[in-house]
């Protein structure tokens, strides 16, 4: 991890958590996190058997230009949404934390990179049925709050073992070493990039429009 919102979610959740693998949705309080509050989101198997958007914060929604409530995590995917849904159900099956780096892209040609961290919660009785997650840029972009990305792909998924301090602790270990039966193509992000830049190199390409609406803190 090397971007601070992940960073202080991180910690925050750990610190949390006490002994237990994973802490309390009930323990998790918003005010605490007020910092990075905009950036964080809270994941929950839906009716569907999906894994689904309770809560986003508005920085979030206003990355994709609306609101996520309800929305498939996976649907903010492009290719290997399969992975994102096996990734997050992992996390919660075997309540360990996990760190996704990804590309995003807009319909403009613009791309960034993200750092997403996945953190698994319990309900009372029950064992890790949420995910507390957290979404935040690796650079500062100015069209990040103007044009809304369209997708993101799926560059690299690691177990945080080490930080857990537990005594069989490993080193990070990517998710498709882990489960090598779903496999992922590889550099997904360069593939997206160069198809991107091939589209809008077109002279005749038409012109974006601009979201001007932006939800409210």
């Amino acid at each position: 991890m090397r971007i601070k919102t992940t960073i202080d979610l991180f910690e925050y959740w750990n610190r949390i958590r006490g002994r237990d693998l994973a802490p309390l949705r009930s323990q998790v309080e918003p005010t605490d996190l007020r910092q990075i509050l905009s950036s964080v989101f809270l994941l929950e198997a839906s009716e569907t058997g999906r894994i689904a958007f309770r809560l986003a914060g508005t920085r979030i929604c206003d990355l994709f230009g609306r609101d996520l409530g309800g929305t498939a995590f996976s649907d903010l995917w492009t290719h290997g949404s399969d992975d994102i849904e096996h990734i997050a159900a992992g996390v919660m099956a075997h309540a360990i934390p996990t760190l996704i780096n990804a590309t995003g892209f807009t319909t403009a040609g613009h791309s960034a990179c993200f750092e997403i961290i996945l953190l698994p919660l319990r309900s009372e009785g029950a064992e890790c049925d949420k995910l507390l997650g957290a979404i935040a840029p690796a650079v500062a972009a100015t069209w990040l709050e103007v044009v809304p990305l369209q997708f993101l792909a799926l560059d690299r998924s690691r177990l945080l073992h080490e930080r857990l301090g537990n005594e069989d602790e490993r080193d990070e270990t990517e998710f498709d070493d882990e489960r090598p039966q779903f496999p992922r193509p590889p550099s997904i992000a360069d593939t997206m990039r160069r198809v991107m830049s091939g589209l809008f190199a077109e002279p005749d390409a038409p012109a974006v429009s601009i979201r001007h609406n932006r939800l409210g803190a």
